[in-house]
């Protein structure tokens, strides 16, 4: 079976278009209006995009710090993440080495393959991943992501070899998720559902993760109609992402106090399925759950990594016009000496009193935030 050194070249991801004019043979150019020169799909299709709505771009921004080794990290207990890209795992022994670490560590039941398009890759190296994966009998769940259903969807349904290794490695007891990037319902076209259907019918759990997006996709309407589509193509709504702000990609980041009020206007106007979703970003220090803003403060759930906590709930002020999470401050008076991640560091633990009433006191709360894809 072709080794993982194949798996790094077989990284052709979606092929990015040239938007500069209509090509006549590609199926993502050809959902573009060329009349209008702020099409949010041309927008996402183009190359000057930095990658909008791209994989694994911020989801482990910092997190090579935790590598266990190469292209592995083990930061949140019961998962591992195997990055495959060329900074990542580079070939066959690293790879070995790698899964060794996890068949040693039986607390680890789910893997997330990141850092390539997984359905891009060819079938018979993904097979290889996939297959060496399930040899290992604690690890439950592996996790891929792709944007090939909506970029590319014939690559999938017309793709039995692909599909196959869904069905192969899918079952009911130890089950492949996949997470879909959709970041616009004008991407949901009755071919992007054919090849939904075909990953649901082979067996993997579809969800969904989309970037909030400045002049593509910052409408509420826009996003409710998005959280509509997904739910009824039977792709659950997972969790809409606010990215770090690059030099490339500057342009479409908006302030995390108008993101959390557009998903909340959002969730307003969609369907009940769809309001489950939650906004979320990932930071050198863990994952950050934005619970609320209100009032020039920001609400969050901080998911560390590496330190076996499962969340703590913070309060700190928010400038209307902060765009990441490291620009949310604590006041002086409050403030911790500044550490590697100050804006972590130096918010005090809440300390939150609830009576429960007994009606509720037996529940068990199933909302944790998962990491990665």
């Amino acid at each position: 079976m072709t080794a993982p050194e194949n798996v790094r070249s077989a990284n052709h991801a979606a092929t990015t278009p040239d938007v500069s004019t209509p090509p006549h043979d590609n199926y993502y150019a050809s959902l573009i209006d060329w009349a209008n020169p702020d099409d949010p799909i041309r927008k996402l299709a183009s190359p000057l995009s930095g990658g909008l709505g791209g994989l694994n771009r911020w989801e482990t921004q910092g997190l090579s710090r935790q590598e266990i080794m190469p292209g592995l990290q083990h930061v949140y207990g019961t998962n591992a993440t195997l990055n495959l890209t060329e900074d990542g795992i580079a070939g066959l022994e690293e790879l070995k080495r790698s899964l060794g670490y996890i068949a040693e560590h039986p607390e680890i039941n789910q893997v997330l393959l990141t850092g390539v398009d997984a359905l891009a890759l060819d079938e018979k190296s993904l097979a290889f991943v996939v297959s060496e994966l399930r040899a290992i009998d604690h690890v439950r769940i592996i996790r891929l992501a792709s944007q090939l259903p909506v970029r590319e969807p014939s690559r999938i349904y017309a793709h039995e070899a692909l599909l196959s290794v869904i069905r192969t490695h899918s079952t009911p007891e130890k089950r492949i998720y996949l997470t879909v990037h959709i970041n616009h319902p004008r991407e949901i076209t009755e071919e992007a559902k054919r090849a939904l259907e075909s990953l649901q019918q082979a067996g993997a759990i579809l969800v969904n993760r989309t970037h909030v997006l400045r002049g593509i996709n910052d409408e509420a309407a826009v996003l409710a109609e998005l959280l509509d589509r997904l739910v009824w193509s039977g792709v659950a709504p997972f969790y809409f992402f606010v990215q770090a702000p690059t030099e490339s990609n500057a342009e479409f980041v908006l302030p995390l106090a108008r993101a959390y009020q557009l998903i909340e206007e959002a969730k307003a106007l969609a369907s009940g399925l769809g309001k489950r979703v939650r906004l979320s970003m990932s930071h050198a220090s863990g994952m950050v759950e934005i619970l609320a803003i209100e009032q020039t403060k920001a609400y969050l759930k901080h998911y560390p990594t590496g330190n076996g906590q499962q969340g703590r709930f913070l309060m700190v002020d928010c400038p209307q016009d902060a765009l990441w999470i490291d620009e949310l401050e604590q006041s002086a008076a409050e403030a911790a000496p500044a550490a590697e991640e100050p804006w972590v560091k130096r918010v005090p633990d809440l300390e939150i009193e609830i009576d429960l009433r007994p009606s509720i006191e037996d529940v068990v709360s199933v909302n944790m935030m998962p990491i990665g894809d």
